[in-house]
């Protein structure tokens, strides 16, 4: 009964120690100041973030919406981002057990036939034991604990923790490169589809050219090298037609991986002047990046891993406080095995270890975790410095590229003008066969240039919706 009271003595001081551990030696260094603007340079005078649309309602298009929707559920990097959080989650669940006791049960019954000159046999001897064997019975539980006194466990939980928060980020941040990819893809499609199709219009109109010509040369009007310059402005607009053919196939392809999909085809209806380019571009707060993106709440979270890493590495300086403690039955006959109380048993014993020969070891790894949170910090302002930047950089150019689009659309305009007064005044002898092929020229140039114009405001919107933090939800 006094083991028993011992036994219940010795929990209650592994109780009591329990709740007075979890003194920290390290103090965790907080994600430093990065002195963000109050506003971003070109942004409009709302604050709306455009960020916290989702993505299905941040673009209209059905078909670009279901081919996002498909590489979100199918796309490969996505998939495997996804089993890093499933892997992350079981760590976790690991770390958060760290100081929980182990506990186990045993039973055990061995018999031992000494030698009768051995001090065993001899003592069987003298107590006058009838039986030559010794034996032993014995069932316990056992339970072993180590008391958290320096924040060990809670520094490896606190790491644990922020490396599966990191990988829900990293989640995130693969999601958002994916729906701008598609994005872009789908946008780099229609800009091919319609570059094709001013391609062909141009060849057309450099063969009624042609045949105009031909038809002047016949009479003697011009010479053969109208006919062979003007049939070269035709061959350069068809030489067009199979490398945009030839960019539309792979595109295609691009975006049938994207989606998780082999190569192949991708439907659309929609083509690229139906597309709008004025919709809301609301960039938010600068500070609403750190919340917003998850590259930054990456580096925020690499923090307090780091964090984690160095409270660990401190801890392992100090002395480590064991305790174990055991309780059972134990007797020396299986007919007396269960008597109680008779046949009760307990021990606590507690140990402390204090790191020596290899504290020169600890110190370094200690050291070298306070050099890499020092990195890690860096690394965070770094990434809060290319989040702004990338932003600002996407103001830039929804507002400059809308000021282009004006100039070459007026330009454009100005230029099918141009070609219809000169192939009037070319069949009334009053142009020259190269003023005609001239303003074709330029206008294939110009409706090129127009096409990529549109192409390029529409990847700037994507990319600032990317860049606010938005595409995740």
């Amino acid at each position: 009964m006094k083991n028993l009271q011992i036994l219940i003595g010795g929990l209650g001081v592994l109780i009591a120690i329990q709740i007075l551990a979890g003194c920290k030696v390290s103090k965790d260094l907080p994600a430093p100041d990065t002195k963000l603007p109050a506003a971003f340079e070109y942004a409009s005078a709302d604050t709306a973030n455009i960020a916290k649309m989702p993505w299905d309602a941040f673009f209209s298009d059905p078909e670009l919406k279901g081919l996002i929707s498909e590489a979100v559920r199918h796309n490969n990097d996505l998939q495997i981002a996804l089993k890093d959080i499933e892997a992350a989650d079981q760590t976790l669940r690991q770390a958060r057990l760290g100081n929980i006791p182990s506990f186990g049960i045993q039973a055990t019954a061995n018999t031992n036939r000494p030698s009768d000159n051995s001090l065993n046999g001899l003592s069987l001897q003298q107590y006058n034991f009838s039986s030559k064997h010794i034996e032993d019975y014995n069932v316990a539980a056992n339970l072993s604990w180590e008391a958290d006194l320096w924040g060990k466990i809670r520094s490896r939980k606190a790491a644990a923790l922020a490396a599966y928060l990191n990988t829900t980020e990293a989640r995130k941040v693969i999601q958002t490169r994916i729906v701008t990819d598609v994005a872009k893809g789908y946008y780099n499609l229609l800009m091919l589809d319609a570059q094709l199709a001013i391609a062909i219009r141009n060849v057309k109109l450099n063969d009624s050219t042609l045949n105009i010509i031909r038809l002047q040369f016949d009479a003697g009007q011009v010479t053969s090298l109208a006919v062979q310059q003007a049939l070269a402005q035709k061959l350069t607009a068809a030489g067009l037609v199979p490398q945009f053919e030839q960019r539309i196939a792979i595109q295609e392809n691009a975006l049938s991986i994207l989606t998780g999909n082999l190569p192949g085809n991708i439907n659309r209806q929609a083509n690229l002047n139906s597309v709008n380019v004025s919709g809301p571009v609301g960039a938010g707060i600068p500070s609403d990046l750190l919340s917003r993106r998850p590259d930054v709440k990456q580096a925020e979270l690499a923090l307090a891993e780091a964090n984690g890493n160095v409270g660990f590495a401190k801890a392992n300086l100090y002395p480590s406080l064991s305790i174990t403690a055991q309780g059972g039955l134990d007797a020396f006959k299986a007919s007396n095995w269960f008597t109680i109380p008779a046949s009760l048993f307990g021990t606590v014993a507690g140990g402390l270890t204090q790191p020596l020969f290899n504290q020169r070891k600890l110190k370094t790894a200690y050291e070298i975790s306070k050099v890499r949170r020092e990195q890690v910090v860096v690394g965070f302002r770094q990434s809060v410095l290319v989040a702004v930047g990338e932003v600002s950089d996407n103001l830039v150019r929804i507002s400059k590229l809308e000021q282009q689009q004006a100039t070459a659309a007026e330009r454009v305009n100005t230029l099918l003008q141009a070609t219809s007064n000169s192939r009037q005044l070319f069949g009334n002898g009053l142009a020259t066969y190269l003023e005609v092929i001239t303003a074709q020229g330029n206008v294939l140039q110009g409706e090129l240039e127009l096409v990529s114009i549109k192409k390029s405001q529409l990847d700037a919107r994507v990319d600032l919706y990317r860049a606010v933090g938005g595409g995740w939800q």
